[in-house]
This record gives C-alpha cells, sequence and structure tokens, in this order.
C-alpha cells in the first residue's frame, strides 16, 4: 500500500510539473490535474488539501535535489570568491533549467502562508551553506549578506528566464555584481572579495 502510494504521488508531482512547463502556472488546479492523471477530484484530496499544498510538495521534492547541487558546486573552488561564484552558477543554472524552473515559478505564485513557511524553510537550507562559506571566509553579516546575493541569484534568474537569449551576460553582470559591487575591473585591488 505505501509503495503503492509514493509510485502515485510521483505520478501526480511529474504531471503537476508538465501542466505547468507546458501551459503555465494559471493551468494548474486540483481539478486540472486530476484530469490529466485520470483520477477523481475526491481521489486527489488524498494527496493534496488545496492547491497550495500541491505547490509546497512540488518545491519541497525539488530541494533536496537543489541543495545537493548546490553543495557540490561549492566543494570545488577554495577561495571565497571562487566559492561564492559557484553558488551563483550552481543556483542559476537549477532554477533556469526546465526541471526546476517550475518549482521556481510557483514559488513566486501567491500562496497561503502555511504553504509560504513550508518553502520558506526548505530555501533556507539553500542557503545555509552559503552563509557558512562566508563566515569561514570571515565575512561580517554572512546571513544578511549571504540573503542579499540570493536577491542577486532570484532576479538573475527571472531575467534569464525572460530573456535566454542574454542568459551569459545576466549571469556574468550578477557574479560581478556579487562578487565585486560596482567597482570597475580596473579599480580592483584584487581578484577576490
Amino acid at each position: 500500500m505505501a509503495a503503492h502510494r509514493a509510485r502515485q504521488l510521483r505520478t501526480l508531482l511529474d504531471a503537476a510539473r508538465a501542466l505547468v512547463a507546458e501551459e503555465g502556472i494559471e493551468a494548474l488546479s486540483l481539478a486540472a490535474l486530476a484530469r490529466r492523471v485520470g483520477l477523481s477530484r475526491p481521489s486527489l484530496y488524498e494527496y493534496f488539501r488545496s492547491k497550495d499544498d500541491l505547490v509546497a510538495a512540488i518545491v519541497e521534492e525539488e530541494l533536496p535535489r537543489w541543495a545537493a547541487h548546490v553543495e557540490t558546486a561549492l566543494a570545488g573552488p577554495d577561495d571565497l570568491g571562487g566559492k561564492v561564484e559557484a553558488y551563483i552558477r550552481s543556483q542559476l543554472e537549477v532554477m533556469t533549467d526546465g526541471r526546476h524552473a517550475a518549482a521556481v515559478a510557483l514559488v513566486e505564485h501567491a500562496l497561503a502562508e502555511p504553504a509560504l513557511e513550508r518553502i520558506r524553510d526548505g530555501h533556507a537550507q539553500l542557503l545555509r551553506p552559503l552563509v557558512t562559506v562566508l563566515e569561514d571566509g570571515g565575512v561580517p553579516d554572512a546571513e544578511v549578506r549571504a540573503a542579499l546575493i540570493q536577491g542577486l541569484v532570484d532576479a538573475a534568474a527571472r531575467l534569464a528566464q525572460r530573456d535566454p537569449s542574454n542568459a551569459d551576460t545576466i549571469v556574468a553582470t550578477t557574479l560581478a555584481q556579487a562578487v565585486h559591487g560596482l567597482v570597475p575591473a580596473a579599480h580592483r585591488s584584487s581578484p577576490g572579495l
């Protein structure tokens, strides 16, 4: 019974992601998902009480893979600037690839507070490795700076999704802003932070 429920949940989440990818966030509803997978709405309520529950479940399922991708990226470089760059690049890769794009778009959708809280908790897990890198590098106010870097990443992902042909420039500008601020390259005294 548990194995069947797990398979059915996987099918539902995959179908919901496909629905968002094909038709947009607005198309996602419990009724649309029920039609897509051939279940009745009451059967769907055994898995999700609301659309918000469904959105939170999609995002929560993606977070462990996302976190593992970020952790792997951070393990590579030895210097602080390289680690921040690795964090930004890995986050943008995840946020702009097809599999995670639905989850990213869903997070931006208006959700009720309980679902938002579940998603916030998951996102805190993604930010923790960057906070640790900054703390280990002696950066003051590491949590605030990590949140600001993540804000740059979020903005860059939205820009890249709107204009995929300009993605390389967006990534390069985001990296320059996060690592060097507004100091022009000619005026930097060192390549690190």
